[in-house]
């Protein structure tokens, strides 16, 4: 099981190439454009200190990220954050996802936030199934509400609220 821990600077050139993975490969993200490292290590900035990014590690290689995210600019939602996890393709399916999106709940949890939202296209049934088994619960679905790859893809929002 790799080592869940807040993701440094040094994490931004392995946090960068799995994310671009994701943006060549699937509809796990709706970007579709690869993003520098430039550009990676600007959104690392803007997450600290408030929104953490965390990194999975194993054998002392990062193979798997989280981060929550602002939910939107509009002060209402400052309680509210976006949950996102990637990992490394060749390390799906061994649990680190799982213990990414728990860490990140635990952080959520400590940092005060109140609701946590997920954004999962359609298709990632294994996706649904892990953030239902860690507490969240479906919300709705925006039909057609992207396109990547030629296909227009619906994407099901998912939530968990904290007591």
């Amino acid at each position: 099981m790799p080592l869940i821990r807040p993701a440094t600077p040094e994490d931004i050139g392995p946090i960068t190439e799995i994310y671009n993975d994701a943006v060549r490969r699937t509809v796990a993200t709706f970007d579709t454009v690869p993003r520098s490292l430039s550009d990676q290590a600007n959104w690392f900035r803007e997450h600290q200190p408030r929104y953490p990014v965390l990194a999975a590690e194993l054998d002392g290689k990062v193979v798997g990220w989280a981060s929550l995210s602002r939910w939107s600019e509009r002060p209402a939602y400052d309680e509210t954050a976006e949950v996102s996890v990637y990992v490394d393709e060749g390390h799906r399916g061994m649990g680190t996802g799982r213990a990414l999106l728990q860490a990140l709940i635990e952080e959520g949890k400590r940092r005060g936030f109140h609701t946590l939202v997920s954004r999962i296209v359609q298709g990632s049934g294994v996706s649904i199934h892990l953030h239902e088994a860690l507490g969240f619960t479906h919300v709705g679905v925006l039909r057609e509400a992207g396109q990547k790859f030629g296909r227009r893809l619906d994407v099901h929002i998912m939530q968990v609220v904290f007591d």
